[in-house]
């Protein structure tokens, strides 16, 4: 029912408007929340409620928000014909054969799982089989992929380089298929089990036609994970044009378009990050001695972000160097402000894997938002990364690596992203890593940087909010605003972060209702 009355109770009660949980309450009329306060003050909700669900232990929190998303390299994953039990290379041509000709309409033939050990003999095999017919076979995750000439030259990338960016001529292909719009519903129930329900979406260009899909699940009332779509422009500049259709289009409670998002560098741990200082002599080749081997668009970056400025958009700049942040944030205090000295609009850094102290203060001065990936060291063993990385930049400036302590003593507003589908959100995953400083073998890096729980938790929640414009509506747990809300299996404020992995989600609400029960 619409208006059903639901109360929440737990002794661990986090609202993201206060630092330390209480004992207490949630209480849930419709869609938005009625009521949130200490237990003893429970009693006439819980005496008028249809249903009341004791948490124990469990931190009820606000719904997490998830800030750099890609449903489109999500849905890679699983394109096309199964592949995972193919022997051998004709195994491979005659599972996209049939999967291509269920799929007549579609130009290209795709293909998902191909064994790794397969991937010279089905770059052959697709190339008999399919000719002019463009084809690509992904391996698991989507990490590389085999492909014959014709999808080569048709989608212009390669199996080295076959990332989300660099695969937007195959979308306006796959996001048309019907299966591949069925899928939103099994992304968002994958969402709402790790207590996601909001997302900032890269949208890519104008989303090639799969912002129709956006806007007939909200009017057929299908979503249950609000979204802030983003344009990251890569078949076409900065699309003005379409951002104010766009805007203008999505008005709801669960769609809006938020604004535009960029790379400017790439990782320091691989050389291509923009750094203040030159790399170590003993860095790889072609970075040694310099400071950047593949220089950002400057120019392009500065004229986008004036015009889109200009046009009360917010821009995200994805940037990895302490270089490329400084550069970014130069270009931002070079924009219009309040009289309180903040930028007139919300302009975003997204990663920010090695930054100066310095900037960051500037960075906070104006208003600054961080886009932080709080679970990235848990993709790796420590000493995989950072032997990479001292042999790029020494010893000494790792030391200003994943500083998101430095971020939040400089007021930067911190929220969360995982770069989904690199991470999957995890609330465990992230107390330990951001919190712990631990890598993949539980051994730490740079702890003086790390963020308390409370810091992460409201980074997760109401960061994500403002960041996606949406603080009045959710983030934290105020009455009046919707009910969406993430409960924890356990008292996350209890748990070493040492241990915290295998924290889990026990209930997720969503707009006032039940979407995901342990």
């Amino acid at each position: 029912m619409s208006d059903s009355k639901i109360v929440l109770t737990s002794r661990c009660v986090f609202t993201a408007t206060d630092g330390e949980p209480f004992d207490g309450f949630v209480a849930i009329e419709g869609e938005r929340i009625a009521a949130v306060g200490k237990a003893a003050d429970a009693a006439p909700y819980i005496e008028a409620a249809d249903e009341v669900i004791d948490l124990g232990e469990g931190t009820i929190m606000p719904g997490m928000v998830d800030v750099h998303t890609f449903f489109t390299g999500w849905a890679l994953r699983t394109l096309g014909a199964d592949l995972s039990g193919a022997a051998d290379g004709a195994a491979v041509a005659a599972a996209m054969r049939a999967w291509k000709d269920a799929h007549e309409a579609c130009p290209g033939a795709f293909g998902h799982d191909l064994p790794e050990n397969l991937l010279d003999a089905a770059t052959e095999a697709l190339e008999a089989e399919f000719g002019a017919v463009p084809a690509v076979a992904f391996t698991e995750g989507a990490g590389t992929c085999a492909l014959n000439a014709a999808a080569r030259e048709h989608y212009g990338f390669t199996p080295e380089a076959c990332y989300s960016e660099m695969v937007w001529r195959m979308m306006p292909e796959f996001l048309a298929l019907p299966e591949v719009r069925a899928q939103y519903t099994d992304y968002m129930a994958m969402l709402n089990a790790r207590g996601v329900t909001a997302i900032k979406e890269m949208a890519f260009d104008d989303y090639y036609g799969f912002a129709d899909e956006m806007e007939r699940r909200e009017q057929a009332g299908e979503l249950t994970v609000r979204v802030s779509m983003m344009s990251q422009p890569v078949g076409e500049g900065a699309n003005l044009d379409y951002a104010r259709a766009a805007r203008d289009r999505f008005t709801g409670p669960f769609v809006r378009f938020s604004g535009f998002n960029r790379m400017t560098d790439r990782g320091v741990w691989a050389g291509l990050a923009e750094m203040i200082e030159p790399y170590e002599d003993t860095a790889e080749e072609g970075a040694a001695g310099k400071t950047v081997v593949e220089p950002p668009e400057w120019d392009l970056i500065e004229g986008e972000l004036k015009a889109i400025d200009a046009e009360g958009f917010r821009y995200s700049l994805h940037c990895q160097g302490d270089g490329a942040v400084r550069h970014t944030v130069a270009l931002y205090d070079a924009l219009p402000k309040g009289s309180d000295g903040k930028l007139a609009h919300r302009h975003a850094i997204t990663d920010l894997e090695n930054s100066d102290p310095a900037d960051l203060e500037r960075f906070g001065a104006m208003g600054g938002i961080c886009e932080v990936y709080p679970q990235i060291l848990t993709l790796d063993k420590r000493e995989d990364c950072l032997s990479m990385m001292r042999t790029q930049i020494g010893e000494k400036r790792l030391e200003h690596s994943w500083n998101r302590r430095g971020m939040e003593d400089a007021g930067c507003t911190v929220c969360c992203g995982t770069d989904l589908p690199l991470l999957i959100p995890s609330i465990g995953e992230s107390i330990y890593s951001a919190c712990g400083g631990y890598f993949d073998d539980g051994l730490p890096v740079n702890q003086g940087n790390t963020l308390t729980v409370a810091e992460l938790l409201r980074a997760w929640t109401y960061g994500g909010a403002y960041d996606c414009l949406r603080e009045d509506d959710f983030g934290t747990l105020e009455a009046g605003k919707y009910a969406d809300i993430c409960v924890l299996d356990r008292n996350a404020f209890t748990v070493d972060p040492k241990d915290a992995r295998d924290i889990q989600v026990a209930l997720t609400v969503s707009n006032g209702k039940v979407v995901y029960r342990a």
